[in-house]
């Protein structure tokens, strides 16, 4: 590392705040928006990735999970007979109507599962437990829409579709893409809240026997039953989040404003590098006379940009760490998977490297000469 390149960052002081506030600004923006975006694809499909099942049945057509429909029960019982199927439940996902004793209502999401199995039911549970859902009328329902929904404490009852609802347990973390939030209960009783008939369901979930071929299992399963369609977990879950980020265009906004961060950054450290070349263009010019090479100053350069991205990467992550960890208490999630944070340092890297080609490119151009001239 050449020595010059520490000691041109450090010689102006002001100029150097101002290169890491624009690093800082870029990075930290451009956290925020993927972190965002990661938060609303982990969002988008949370149920069906938390469900721990093999296959999902579906009604024919379904493009993601808010939009099933109804079909008959009896198809369970085709399930449970094939060979390979280790278990298999109905499943509710659908949007109802959820009142306070006040009067106010909102929109949610019922989720209705087997609480004997648990299988697709309420994950980080820090009040209450999965079993209370066994009891009719009872409920559960996360912390961070406590407020949303009227909800204080464990115990108290509400109404949904003029039902009676009574909450016995909270959840931590689990949150809607959409504003509606999930309120767990028994497939019974979700039956009786969203108005379907008894002898129909939603989705059935399947668990495959150990060591059964999976690809087998749902070519199987495809041949016996009509009018569903039966997708692995992962294709179901890969379906929702593309509906949600990108047919939405949620996704893609999102995206778009993480590269405007990206341009941002990089046209401010352009900037700044510039000007701090132009600042030693003559001690440049004098390095060239005493026959130093272009590869040096070009590394001399190259390295003021590195360290500046280094620093500046450092700041940005101590500020987002505390954004991060701000948003969890939020509807929406920032996340900063550690994979992220390392590819958003050597963007940081590319982004100050770049730059600098502007001010390398100055330097190429450059007359020894002028060393000499008044």
């Amino acid at each position: 590392m050449p020595p010059l390149a520490q000691r041109n960052l450090m010689h102006d002081k002001v100029r150097l705040t101002v290169t890491l506030t624009g690093i800082v600004f870029a990075v930290v923006l451009i956290v925020v928006e993927l972190g965002l975006f990661v938060g609303f694809t982990v969002t988008t499909s949370g149920i069906i990735d938390q469900s721990k099942v093999d296959l999902w049945i579906v009604s024919k057509g379904t493009p993601y999970i808010e939009q099933g429909s109804a079909f008959s029960e009896r198809k369970l019982y085709q399930v449970l007979a094939t060979p390979g199927v280790a278990h298999a439940d109905k499943y509710i996902v659908r949007f109802s109507n959820w009142k306070t004793p006040q009067g106010a209502e909102d929109g949610i999401q019922i989720v209705g599962f087997n609480p004997y199995t648990g299988v697709g039911g309420p994950w980080n549970v820090v009040e209450g437990k999965v079993e209370d859902l066994k009891t009719p009328d009872a409920v559960m329902v996360d912390e961070i829409y406590k407020k949303k929904l009227g909800v204080t404490k464990v115990g108290e009852t509400f109404e949904i579709n003029r039902r009676r609802a009574r909450v016995v347990g909270f959840t931590r973390g689990i949150r809607a893409f959409t504003t509606t939030p999930y309120v767990f209960t028994s497939f019974k009783n979700a039956q009786a809240y969203t108005g379907i008939a008894e002898d129909q369901t939603y989705f059935i979930l399947v668990r495959a026997l150990p060591g059964t071929d999976r690809a087998a299992l749902q070519h199987e399963l495809e041949s016996r039953l009509r009018d569903v369609d039966v997708l692995t977990t992962r294709k179901f879950s890969s379906m929702t989040r593309i509906y949600w980020m990108f047919t939405t265009g949620a996704g893609v906004a999102v995206l778009i404003a993480a590269l405007l961060g990206l341009v941002v950054g990089v046209v401010v450290v352009a900037q700044t590098i510039y000007a701090t070349t132009m600042d030693h263009i003559r001690e440049y010019g004098t390095l060239k006379a005493m026959g130093a090479p272009n590869s040096y100053i070009y590394r001399v350069i190259i390295t003021q940009a590195g360290m500046s991205a280094v620093a500046g990467y450092v700041l940005a992550m101590f500020v987002s760490v505390f954004i991060v960890h701000a948003s969890q208490s939020g509807g929406a999630a920032i996340l900063l998977p550690w994979q992220m944070a390392v590819g958003i340092f050597f963007l940081t890297l590319l982004m100050c490297v770049s730059a600098a080609v502007v001010s390398i490119n100055k330097v190429t151009s450059l007359d020894p000469a002028m060393v000499f001239r008044g």
